[in-house]
């Protein structure tokens, strides 16, 4: 349930733009009438419409998921909170600019943010994010708890290289592509990752009194 809940606003830019591509016109007429004023020039085509409404509708996800976490009185992470921020950031370039580079861009940046997060607070702070989120539940040795940081590192990096490599290069020009590959190709990767790590974890979980 997690899993798909941190994927609530991948889901919701995939439908929008799916379904705005799909009724081009209407939703640059949309656009142009309720987000014209936050759009330099005022005025967007319908080939660019499905992408500024897609990462309007990704924002505001990403908002009521907070939301929704605080209502319920859940903790809301540092990471959600820095997805937010970069998503505001970046989807408000596209949205103003109406330039799908920087939402393509944020992925990319969101990733090796991550990467060096983990790195830094490794090496400067000599504070192990991983074990101090999962050693509760996991016990591994120092070395072990190593290599699991430095495997989140590695997949961070490669999954911020490939975006980039799918977004600017493979499907240069192709949003369409892109936004596949956003929701299926990542979400696919990631899910692999997980549950590759799950079984390795699985091996040293602490029993439960």
């Amino acid at each position: 349930m997690k899993f798909l809940f941190d994927l609530f606003p991948v889901i919701l830019f995939f439908a929008a733009y799916k379904l705005a591509g799909m009724h081009a016109e209407a939703a640059q007429v949309f656009t142009n009438t309720y987000l014209g004023s936050i759009i330099s020039g005022g005025s967007v085509t319908p080939d660019q419409a499905p992408i500024v409404l897609a990462t309007v509708v990704g924002i505001l996800a990403t908002v009521l998921q907070i939301a929704y976490l605080k209502v319920r009185g859940r903790k809301v992470e540092g990471v959600m909170w820095f997805s937010l921020a970069m998503f505001v950031f970046f989807g408000g370039l596209t949205i103003y600019l109406h330039d799908e580079a920087f939402v393509k861009w944020k992925l990319s940046i969101v990733y090796w943010s991550f990467a060096v997060g983990l790195l830094v607070s490794d090496l400067v702070f000599k504070k192990n994010l991983m074990r101090k989120s999962m050693s509760e539940f996991v016990e591994l040795p120092d070395a072990g708890w190593t290599r699991i940081n430095l495997a989140w590192i590695a997949f961070f990096t490669v999954m911020g290289v490939l975006n980039w490599y799918v977004a600017f290069v493979l499907f240069k020009g192709n949003t369409d592509a892109w936004v596949n590959f956003k929701m299926f190709g990542t979400t696919a990767l990631m899910f692999v990752f997980i549950i590759g790590q799950t079984v390795y974890l699985s091996r040293h979980m602490k029993e439960q009194a």
